[in-house]
């Protein structure tokens, strides 16, 4: 009997240990598997996938496959050479593509681990931010109250929602050349020439900088003031004055515009200083007369003239000082439209801004939130663009608190969540490169020539000219209620075009920050960076393949009584 108790001792620890060991090896091949897939989600870098499968590297430009979705979709004639656009099994997906699942797991863990890395250790982004504080010896005015309906500093406005310190701040209003800065909320950061009229209690200012551990950024509705005039005395303040054009003058400029100036041998920089310091965003310039305001019913900036008529002389003075003035868009910020919020009460209409990547949602997402002061939201969680100010990107997208969704997607079941849509399109030989940049320099860079060289860029193309296609075809066919709006007309004719979204949003907007809206039409998503004139990375093999992809949607957009793609498109 005790021979038989002892084998069976001996065989229950054998049997632990090798429950134990069998366990270990399952957690450690666990690990290694999502750290297998989280590399390979980071090589593909995918962004919103639209559920239809698109070419695979292997199958080639121009190559035939089969797809029911567009066989049916009204007015659609596929490209000669293509009978459709395929359907492709996950395990045949092309490298650039994933599923949407995939995609959107991939996106949720790119967005978090973005936010780790913002968080970088607080003692690190402290010693940082004292370091850039120090070498700029910006100089602590005090607590002072802030009204939003009526701000003392309103030069120019600044979000910086994760990253948010006291040197940032200085060094952005600094180099705009402004002489106050002020922090509020823990990140939001204004500028301007005027101190606050109202002081408050120290104590009032507390909310700690969101990037900066220990320091004071403002508070609720109180702002931390620094006096920023003397930063970087040695190096050249940016003084960005943008020629707007020339226009006819109104008949009075004096009521039109609220601040003047008469100067002997006036220049563009002495007009630009003046209205910048008046903390006024237009400078107009009529022979030697100087006028400072804003764009107004009466001084609209979409209604130029031939730049003759004012002189050809780069000297401002020799503008003609009769019937025509050049007007310019100094540093300060027009604030009349900043102010955005979310919806007090639930949208009754659920509204998608749809487009294909790099078509413009991003810039049409900033005219709208500004036109309408109400934030937009997102399918996807872009933590970059949360950074900079677009808060409808971490509230769930199917919170209808947002004015309208930004999506990428275009299967039948994405579409007809939607009760109707914004279609924005966009040239795809512009779309694609705009996408091809921000996958390898973000929203605001280039991507270097060796990206452009390598294999990537025809890969890139051969997946993504047909989802532009695609993404088109299938909002036209699920759509419930569309307003088609072309990219390119959107820049022509901004105001027009963009009444027309605001109206659909069933939303009505004042015509004073309309021209706001104008004012600030590129808000800071203009990417910066040396661009090579005339650049054309596309073979001829990739024309053929586009411009038939062009002459299917725009057949398609026709056959369902919208206006076909502008002219430009083709031929290339």
């Amino acid at each position: 009997m005790a021979k038989v108790f002892f084998r069976l001792q001996k065989f229950l620890r054998r049997t632990q240990f090798l429950l134990f060991f069998l366990t270990a090896a399952y957690l450690m091949a666990g690990s290694l598997l999502l750290l297998q897939r989280a590399r390979l989600a980071a090589q593909q870098g995918p962004r919103g996938s639209s559920g239809l499968a698109l070419p695979g590297p292997d199958m080639g430009l121009g190559a035939k496959a089969a797809d029911p979705h567009l066989a049916q979709s009204p007015g659609a004639q596929l490209p000669m050479g293509v009978d459709t656009l395929p359907e492709v099994e996950l395990r045949h997906s092309p490298r650039w593509m994933a599923s949407r699942n995939s995609e959107l797991r991939w996106l949720r863990r790119r967005w978090f681990h973005r936010f780790i890395g913002d968080q970088e250790p607080m003692q690190t982004a402290g010693l940082r931010a004292m370091r850039g504080t120090a070498e700029h010896k910006g100089t602590y005015v005090g607590c002072f109250s802030d009204d939003s309906r009526e701000r003392t500093l309103k030069g120019a406005v600044f979000y910086d929602l994760r990253k948010m310190t006291v040197a940032h701040c200085q060094e952005a209003c600094a180099e705009r050349a402004y002489a106050y800065a002020g922090l509020a909320y823990g990140a939001e950061c204004y500028c301007g020439n005027k101190l606050p009229a109202t002081t408050s209690r120290p104590e009032e200012c507390n909310s700690e900088c969101k990037g900066e551990k220990g320091s004071v950024c403002g508070g609720v509705n109180r702002l931390s003031v620094y006096r920023v005039e003397e930063l970087q005395a040695a190096a050249p303040r940016r003084r960005n004055v943008i020629y707007r054009g020339c226009f006819r003058a109104p008949e009075n400029l004096t009521d039109t515009f609220p601040a003047s100036l008469i100067q002997p041998n006036l220049t563009v920089e002495m007009c630009s200083e003046f209205c910048s310091k008046k903390e006024f965003p237009l400078a107009v310039i009529r022979g030697r007369e100087c006028y400072c305001g804003y764009p107004t019913g009466h001084f609209p900036l979409r209604h130029g003239a031939d730049r003759r008529l004012c002189s050809a002389m780069p000297n401002a003075s020799s503008a003609a000082a009769g019937g025509y003035c050049l007007a310019y868009q100094t540093p300060v910020q027009d604030t009349r439209c900043t102010d955005r919020k979310f919806l007090t009460t639930k949208s009754k209409g659920f509204i998608a801004l749809s487009s294909f990547p790099g078509a413009g949602n991003t810039w049409a997402r900033h005219l709208i939130e500004h036109a309408t002061g109400y934030y937009t939201g997102s399918y996807y969680f872009d933590g970059a663009l949360y950074n900079k100010g677009f808060k409808g990107e971490k509230d769930h997208w199917r919170s209808r608190r947002t004015i309208c969704v930004k999506t990428h997607e275009s299967g039948k079941t994405e579409i007809e969540m939607f009760d109707s849509a914004i279609l924005l399109i966009r040239n795809p030989y512009k779309s694609l490169m705009a996408e091809f940049n921000r996958k390898f320099a973000g929203h605001l860079g280039y991507a270097a020539d060796r990206n452009w060289k390598s294999k990537d860029w025809p890969d890139f193309v051969n997946s993504y000219a047909s989802w532009w296609a695609s993404h088109v075809l299938d909002w036209l066919k699920y759509g419930k209620r569309l307003l088609v709006i072309h990219y390119e007309d959107l820049k022509q004719s901004l105001i027009p075009k963009l009444k027309e979204m605001v109206e659909f949003l069933n939303m009505t907007v004042t015509e004073d920050r309309l021209l706001c809206v104008e004012n600030n039409r590129d808000g800071n998503f203009k990417r910066s960076g040396a661009k090579q004139k005339d650049f054309e990375p596309f073979t001829q093999e990739m024309k053929d393949l586009i411009n038939r992809y062009i002459l299917t949607v725009d057949e398609a957009l026709r056959g369902r009584n919208f206006t076909g793609l502008p002219r430009e498109y083709v031929p290339r």
